[in-house]
């Protein structure tokens, strides 16, 4: 049997792994600090659970942005990222070097995407987004259950939509200010609401222009990439629960009767919560190491 290992980079927690595709053996949570310090724990991880012998293949779901595509001289390279420290770090070329074997790459949310789209509520989708809002906004995008790769991948947390028209919030973007992500990420919400979002009752009306932007992406989406389920996961999303169908119930609104397969009980059916929970990262960083290893064998 393959021995395979994930790493979900994300930007505020490092999940390390041993397992195989849909099973976690093994799992290990730290902090993600600096690059060198990060990395260092996650191949110190892996290589403690070598015992007879070491790992087929790496996995890497990381936080971005960062160089996707496979033909790239910097493939596996952060590039401009809001994270401090990050920028230019060399996230795969390091695991391979440490490691010394196949390493496969994508976005955290890519990677959480396939492995809904596997083995959770995205499976049967031939079209599917994941979305995550937690100390950050990501998009992962998959069309014929592959994830969507382009000049770069997608950055859907730092599109501008329209706004509520009373809302004055500036946004909390460090590039962009009101896009998405600087409107309803953790920290956004928190400078947008004026304390930690778990302190705001639900029917706190403060919620009515969150759910409006939300609501906006989720629209957006519905219109660009016609997808057949958006799953949203992430630690905003999963603490507050009432967020989701306030912004569903709006949708239809949004869509202005475009669309008449767009009712508010099919646009229920369509954007779910994830059936994976926190497990959709580190399993899809196994899918990677699956696809890292199949590759190597390919090519051997």
């Amino acid at each position: 049997m393959h021995k395979l290992a994930g790493i979900e980079l994300g930007g505020t927690k490092t999940v390390v792994v041993l397992g195989a595709p849909g099973r976690i053996d093994e799992r290990l949570e730290f902090p993600t600090t600096d690059p060198a310090e990060t990395l260092g724990r996650a191949v110190e991880a892996i290589e403690g659970w070598r015992d007879d012998k070491p790992v087929d293949a790496v996995g890497i779901a990381s936080f971005g942005p960062i160089r996707v595509s496979r033909e790239a001289a910097d493939y596996g390279t952060m590039l401009d990222t809001p994270k401090l420290g990050w920028a230019g770090a060399e996230v795969r070329a390091k695991v391979a070097e440490a490691l010394a074997c196949p390493v496969a790459l994508d976005t955290d949310v890519n990677g959480a995407a396939m492995a809904e789209h596997r083995f959770g509520a995205g499976q049967g989708c031939e079209t599917m987004v994941y979305l995550t809002i937690g100390t950050g906004l990501g998009g992962g995008v998959l069309v014929g259950g592959v994830p969507a790769h382009g000049m770069l991948h997608p950055e859907i947390g730092h599109v501008r939509l329209r706004r509520a028209a009373a809302d004055r919030f500036e946004g909390a973007c460090a590039f962009h200010g009101d896009c998405i992500e600087g409107l309803l990420s953790g920290p956004a919400l928190a400078a947008r609401l004026g304390t930690h979002p778990s302190r705001v009752d639900p029917d706190n009306p403060l919620w009515e222009p969150v759910a409006h932007d939300l609501a906006e992406l989720l629209a957006m989406l519905v219109l660009t990439v016609s997808p057949q389920r958006i799953v949203i996961g992430g630690g905003v999303a999963g603490r507050q629960p009432h967020l989701l169908p306030m912004a569903v119930a709006r949708m239809p609104g949004l869509l202005g009767g475009y669309l008449r397969d767009c009712t508010r009980e099919r646009l229920a059916g369509m954007v779910v919560p994830p059936l994976l929970g926190d497990d959709a990262g580190p399993m899809g960083a196994l899918l990677l190491a699956a696809k890292a290893f199949e590759g190597h064998v390919v090519a051997a």
